[in-house]
């Protein structure tokens, strides 16, 4: 069996306990996220998807950032709470990856041989917000990333990364369970702030 195989069943699992621990809202998922995401740069970096090479050099970052708001941030430093963004919020965030996708796409496509140039800039920009979205606790992220992993499967098919395509196919379907999750929490800490208040 080829290293880069073996490395990418350890990537793979990585990345699932990383998405099963952020579920539970804990810590640990980011110490997950930063050795799976330091395996698919080079991965990633092998098969021609730079823009997937550099999102990882990003997450290696945010594995740090995430930690830390996850176990600092928040009121009294005690760590986030889940929390919602409005409408408007959404559409700018939503806006912008398109904006930038559509500027590096091009630009990949005509300097570069990068495979799938604007798909591989599409999920690349989406995650970039999706993943700070998920270090500060943001409810819909989970949403977000039902359209990233979808569009995401594809590009891993098309590029023969068989495992990988198939975690994200799992991943559709717990990022489902993890918003359902996160929202019944999101709900009952509302619920606590407001007698709180009320007290």
């Amino acid at each position: 069996m080829p290293t880069w195989l073996n490395l990418e069943m350890l990537a793979v699992a990585l990345s699932l306990a990383y998405l099963l621990l952020a579920m539970r809202e804990n810590s640990l998922c980011w110490y997950c996220a930063f050795f799976g995401t330091a395996i698919y740069i080079w991965i990633f970096g092998g098969v021609k998807l730079y823009m997937e090479s550099l999102l990882n050099v990003y997450y290696l970052v945010m594995a740090v950032y995430g930690w830390y708001q996850w176990r600092r941030g928040g009121r009294e430093h005690h760590g986030l709470s889940i929390r919602s963004w409005s409408f408007d919020c959404h559409l700018y965030a939503f806006l912008g990856v398109l904006l930038v996708s559509l500027i590096s796409g091009y630009l990949l496509e005509k300097n570069t041989d990068a495979q799938l140039p604007y798909l591989d800039s599409f999920t690349t920009w989406g995650s970039v917000l999706t993943t700070y979205m998920v270090a500060r606790k943001v409810l819909e992220n989970w949403l977000y990333w039902i359209l990233i992993d979808g569009v995401s499967i594809y590009i891993y098919l098309d590029r023969e990364l068989y495992f990988t395509a198939g975690l994200f196919a799992i991943y559709v379907v717990l990022v489902v369970i993890g918003f359902v999750t996160w929202r019944k929490l999101y709900l009952a800490q509302h619920r606590v702030y407001v007698t709180a208040d009320l007290v």
